[in-house]
């Protein structure tokens, strides 16, 4: 069964590229649609320091909660410079809480610290019911 054409009847040498643009149209709609769907990070909140300097440091709406190191142990916490008890920090700030509006809450945490311990006060602010909650570093301290 001969076909026509003058060719030798050998191997073609020469590769054919339509399935590999094929393949790559479909690789290039794939990547198209995933992109914009990663997400692109974290949302945070931040304090940012007050522009006026006079104006008065002990605001009321504010709540900050302190995880100090003393050592070695427990760590100490304070919320808005009023010492408690590990297990008080939950429903003490569910009753802050239970009120406002703004549901706010910013950590400070001892750079001596395991994050852990960061993390409980977090997950307490969490039950409490806050809605915000943003984490004091020394660079927002000193105002960078």
């Amino acid at each position: 069964m001969g076909m026509g054409g003058g060719g030798t009847g050998g191997a073609v040498s020469e590769i054919n590229v339509t399935p590999l643009i094929d393949v790559l149209l479909v690789l290039l709609i794939i990547f198209m649609v995933i992109v914009p769907v990663t997400p692109h990070g974290l949302d945070a909140l931040v304090p940012q320091p007050p522009k006026n300097k006079q104006q008065d440091d002990n605001n009321t709406r504010t709540i900050v909660v302190q995880v100090q190191s003393n050592g070695a142990g427990e760590p100490a916490y304070k919320i808005n410079e009023t010492a408690f008890n590990k297990s008080a920090i939950e429903s003490q700030l569910a009753t802050i809480f239970a009120a406002r509006q703004e549901k706010v809450m910013f950590v400070k945490g001892d750079k001596d610290l395991d994050f852990s311990k960061i993390a409980e006060v977090i997950d307490f602010g969490h039950q409490a019911g806050v809605d915000n909650i943003g984490l004091i570093t020394p660079r927002v301290e000193a105002g960078q």
